[in-house]
């Protein structure tokens, strides 16, 4: 099944893990979702850091899970390994890039996701596939044994199908983590060209929620997003190049030209992106001063089906930003069919998050019919 790249069905009792196959899982090659990858990986002689401790609290690893092409990409199509079906409507796209992941989760096939999240991709496949997913804060968690696609941006995180879930998956990670806080004061972000539908899926909850919310405009926003383009694209160029030179008829032509596209980044550009997301970080701090968390739609609109993907805007757009920044975002579903919420908080504020979480969790379940 395009869900797994290998089933281990480990036994136990434990929560069941599913395992994006872009972390080492001990006796079993690293394939990333590439052929050129997959064809001279070796077995990795021990665990990641995040899969050692999950072991650690008892959790069983039932597979490597399939995924997007070397994470670089959104959608959760791959050529190679198939396209994971999305649990929640068969004709959307899984979302990426940790599609594996989400789509194991959704599914029941799994009790928790690990994904990694660079621009979006764990709270974009667990919009579209109606599941909770949590970006950690930028090095709160040990990237020690997975693979990368931008040192600076990436991080690891769990899915699940309701915040318990990623509750326990943070446990997994982190021995110890506990939700925290009550949020009272919530910033709202408004986007351009998003769905109307969507942010009115949001507003409907955060009414319901009872929170005091204010509207915020992020002036740097934009400018965010240039250094997100910037940072991912030469970084990326650094990881990945080496397969699409040495095997470019193993690597897929899209993401070829994406990772080659990275040469054009100059030193200066480099540069500059990373003076902006240093100001980026100051102005969401400054933010924080004034609201416990942020508040906007994880997705712009609706998932794309299968046959949708190309002309939209990035399904990351409204992610991306906070990748930048480093700081955690959780996405919720809401009440609406396909939309999702994004709470983002303050750097290492994963347990405020969850417990804003669990709260909009049963907001969206006394709104439902």
């Amino acid at each position: 099944m395009p869900t797994w790249i290998v089933r281990l069905d480990e036994p136990g009792a434990g929560p069941r893990l599913a395992v994006k196959d872009v972390i080492d899982v001990a006796g079993v090659p690293t394939t990333v979702g590439c052929a050129a990858v997959a064809d001279r990986a070796q077995p990795a002689t021990e665990d990641a850091a995040c899969v050692s401790t999950a072991r650690a609290a008892g959790a069983r690893i039932i597979g490597k899970a399939n995924l997007h092409e070397l994470c670089y990409g959104v959608t959760g199509v791959n050529r190679w390994y198939g396209t994971p079906i999305n649990p929640f409507d068969p004709t959307l796209i899984p979302g990426g890039s940790s599609s594996g992941s989400a789509a194991a989760v959704g599914a029941g096939e799994a009790d928790i996701g690990y994904g990694t999240d660079t621009g979006g991709s764990i709270r974009i496949p667990a919009a579209c596939c109606g599941i909770t997913g949590l970006k950690t804060t930028w090095g709160r968690i040990s990237f020690d044994g997975v693979w990368p696609l931008s040192p600076t941006l990436d991080t690891v995180g769990p899915l699940a199908r309701d915040v318990a879930g990623v509750v326990a998956g943070m446990q997994l990670l982190e021995p110890g983590f506990a939700p925290a806080g009550t949020v009272t004061t919530v910033g709202r972000v408004r986007r351009p060209d998003t769905d109307p539908q969507v942010e009115a899926a949001v507003d409907e909850v955060l009414l319901a929620w009872g929170v005091d919310v204010v509207d915020v405009v992020l002036d740097g926003w934009a400018a965010a997003d240039t250094a997100f383009e910037r940072i991912i694209g030469a970084e990326a160029y650094a990881v990945n190049r080496r397969w699409v030179e040495a095997s470019p008829d193993r690597v897929g032509e899209l993401i070829s030209r994406r990772v080659l596209a990275g040469a054009a980044v100059t030193d200066e550009e480099l540069a500059d992106a990373r003076t902006t997301r240093q100001h980026w970080q100051a102005e969401l701090a400054g933010l924080f001063d004034r609201v416990q968390v942020l508040a906007l739609p994880t997705l712009h609109g609706p998932p794309p089906t299968l046959g949708e993907v190309g002309p939209r805007p990035p399904l990351n757009q409204v992610t991306r930003t906070f990748n930048v920044a480093g700081v955690p975002a959780v996405a919720l579903p809401t009440v609406d069919r396909g939309t999702s919420l994004q709470l983002v908080g303050p750097r290492n504020g994963e347990e405020l998050l969850c417990a804003a979480g669990a709260d909009v969790e049963r907001v969206v379940q006394s709104l439902r019919p």
